[in-house]
């Protein structure tokens, strides 16, 4: 079955709430124009149940199918935040606000389940309950932990669920599944390596921190090649180096570092922290120089249970066409915050096609409408496929 005709009607609609959406972008957890142009939206259709301030500023909606005899639920997520950078697309729909775009396709996200949430109500061709959620801060803030810290899949009765993200590069029309591990776990570090300032001209009388600071960058390059079995997959990236001083005779006091760590295994994660705290250390004090580390795991794996990125892909065939869906794809070492949904539910988190454009994060990105029709089509078939009709 390919996509669903009411959905393509439905196009230029949904793609009028996401062109809205973008010109509105809004950061984290403060979303008041997003949060509130879903919710009413929301209640325009006709769901049945909505709660708003879940996980501090998310939505969930609940649409019933015609029965509920098998007492199932099935979770549906989109992310509403945006990014603080400046657009420069040049879009009538551009940002209307400086320094803020939609550079992930958050807005595509959150109109393709605003467009399933309007099927579905409208259909109701399923046995079950639908659960809807939009959440707030994916970009940094942990909105997702935020949600399931709120106790969502207990309140709602999640039983599974699935999410969905954009892929620029991927044609329009295709889509991207794997089981297992599909995205890293993000963790960042930052350290001040401390030395003693004074005269470029009297470095004997100084102890600098530069050299310090460069033989770190290089110690750390040996967590991936000399600490990490090859067939593992870990990225280790420095990619702030800030003295204290910006004077071309002056041997400055500190040097600021900060970085990355991404993997794909709780085991490779764990060593990873170990050995990238002992190399800082151990590095500074050989140069005479302290090392003050702050390190903080950020977004866990993203883990596909096996079973459901199967139905998943199953359904994204019936949507796009057999040869339509790219299958065990290797992981990306992105991070996504939808991991703290598919560690305490099983689901799948699914790639929809985005064209030949500008990679997320790029000034000149924007999300690909065409992309509307595939994206609804994939949640609302999901929730008529998970949840069958009696």
């Amino acid at each position: 079955m390919p996509i669903k005709n009411r959905l393509a009607e439905l196009m230029p609609e949904i793609a009028g709430w996401r062109r809205e959406i973008h010109m509105n972008p809004e950061l984290g957890y403060d979303l008041p124009m997003t949060t509130a142009m879903v919710e009413a939206k929301l209640r325009d259709f006709g769901v049945d149940d909505i709660v708003t301030g879940v996980g501090r500023s998310g939505i969930v909606a609940v649409i019933r199918g015609k029965s509920d005899t098998r007492g199932y639920a099935v979770g549906l997520r989109a992310d509403m935040d945006a990014l603080p950078m400046t657009e420069m697309t040049g879009l009538p729909h551009a940002s209307q606000i400086p320094g803020r775009m939609h550079g992930c396709g958050h807005d595509g996200h959150t109109a393709m389940l605003l467009g399933a949430a309007k099927y579905l109500s409208e259909t109701r061709n399923f046995d079950g309950t639908a659960v809807l959620i939009f959440q707030p801060a994916e970009e940094g803030g942990g909105g997702g932990e935020a949600m399931v810290k709120d106790g969502m899949m207990e309140r709602f009765g999640i039983d599974e669920v699935y999410g969905m993200h954009n892929e620029p590069g991927l044609p329009v029309g295709q889509f991207g599944v794997a089981p297992g591990p599909i995205m890293a776990a993000a963790d960042e570090f930052e350290v001040r390596i401390v030395g003693k300032g004074g005269h470029a001209a009297r470095p004997h009388m100084c102890i600098d921190p530069s050299p310090a600071a460069c033989n770190v960058v290089l110690a750390l390059q040996t967590v991936a090649s000399r600490n990490t079995d090859p067939i593992e997959r870990i990225v280790v990236s420095v990619c702030t180096i800030k003295t204290s001083s910006e004077a071309h005779n002056v041997i400055p006091q500190e040097v600021l570092l900060r970085g990355t760590v991404r993997t794909l295994s709780d085991d490779v994660r764990d060593m990873a922290e170990r050995r990238v705290t002992q190399l800082i250390h151990s590095t500074a004090e050989a140069y005479g120089c302290e090392a003050h580390l702050r390190y903080e795991r950020g977004y866990p794996v993203v883990v596909n249970h096996d079973k459901n990125a199967e139905l998943a892909a199953e359904i994204a065939r019936a949507v796009a066409g057999e040869d339509k869906v790219l299958w065990g794809r290797p992981p990306r070492m992105g991070g996504e915050d939808f991991a703290y949904m598919l560690n305490v539910r099983p689901g799948a988190f699914i790639n929809v096609g985005n064209g030949d454009t500008a990679g997320v994060h790029h000034p000149e990105y924007d999300f690909n409408d065409e992309a509307i029709p595939y994206g609804c089509s994939f949640f609302a078939e999901l929730i008529e496929r998970r949840m069958p009709a009696a």
